[in-house]
């Protein structure tokens, strides 16, 4: 599938504008839209830029009269900390305003649909690997309002031919990982470790995740996108890179940093959450549907992320 326009909600993003790069490097014109103070230097070079509220349908009605958007990669959340801090909020954005935006894509005939999902869709002590078929009953509501967009979206796939497709992705190691989110320890340990600092992990040693490399996620969306309809056998994939466990990224950081220190101070909420989390996911029908495989193992990751804060 080969489309010429693309609209980014969330586009101003760290994630948006690694999408929007790999988009622009394939000749696709982008349209970003953020919340205002998120524009910067990277944003600059896109197609269109529009700020604005993901709650805003005018504006947002505005932006497909305008630039006639062929796809939607639609990336814009409020994540999992905030989310528990404003629920009502977080339904309003995660959930009210995400179905508002497939409703548009609807009526001004744009698709795919993309879909940004996570494995806090799945409720605690699931077995590992996660099977595909798993049950969706989340204890928070990032999951939650994930979910609901996940359903709404196979129903209006169905009833109105919505091409709605959706990754959910595990733990994600990035080194722009945002700091709010439950799961950035991990990544902002190797930052911590490149600048020579202590650092205090929130989970026990022994803590095992299921885990994706930035590089991987961003090729992923893409090429779900691009995926041709007819081999898609279903609206969501699960996507698993590696597992690795804490003491891993330990001992991986001082094998490059050996002065490297840390300390563990397990949080409530993180135990009762990623302790009982599955450690990895079955990825069989992303690999069958559309040649989905994994790049980066963990060894390839550190080295990756070694580099990025080595040489920022």
């Amino acid at each position: 599938m080969s489309f010429e326009k693309a609209l980014i909600t969330g586009g101003n993003g760290n994630l948006g504008q690694l999408v929007a790069t790999r988009l622009e490097s394939q000749g696709v014109k982008v349209i970003s839209f953020d919340l205002p103070g998120t524009e910067n230097a990277e944003t600059d070079a896109r197609h269109a830029v529009v700020l604005g509220d993901m709650r805003d349908h005018d504006l947002l009605r505005q932006v497909f009269g305008e630039h006639e958007p062929q796809a939607i990669f639609h990336l814009a959340s409020m994540l999992s900390g905030s989310s528990e801090a404003d629920p009502l909020a977080a339904w309003d954005v995660n959930a009210s305003a995400s179905i508002a935006l497939m409703r548009l894509a609807l009526e001004y005939q744009c698709g795919p649909f993309f879909f940004a999902s996570t494995l806090a869709t799945y409720g605690p002590d699931l077995p590992s690997p996660l099977p595909e078929e798993a049950e969706q009953w989340p204890q928070n509501i990032y999951g939650v309002t994930k979910v609901a967009v996940e359903r709404m979206g196979l129903y209006l796939k169905k009833k109105q031919n919505l091409d709605f497709r959706c990754l959910r992705f595990p733990f994600v190691l990035s080194p722009y990982a945002p700091s709010a989110a439950l799961t950035a320890f991990a990544s902002n340990a190797f930052k911590a470790a490149a600048k020579g600092e202590q650092f205090t992990f929130p989970v026990a040693p022994h803590t095992a995740m299921s885990t994706l490399f930035l590089d991987d996620v961003t090729r992923s969306i893409v090429e779900i996108a691009q995926a041709d309809a007819k081999r898609l056998t279903r609206p969501a994939y699960n996507l698993h890179g590696y597992t690795v466990q804490t003491s891993d990224i330990v001992e991986k950081l001082r094998l490059r940093y050996q002065t490297f220190d840390c300390t563990y101070e397990p949080k409530e909420e993180l135990i009762d959450l990623i302790g009982r989390w599955p450690s990895a996911m079955v990825s069989e029908s992303a690999a069958n549907d559309w040649d989905w495989s994994v790049k980066f193992d963990f060894d390839k990751t550190a080295e990756a992320m070694f580099a990025l804060f080595e040489t920022s």
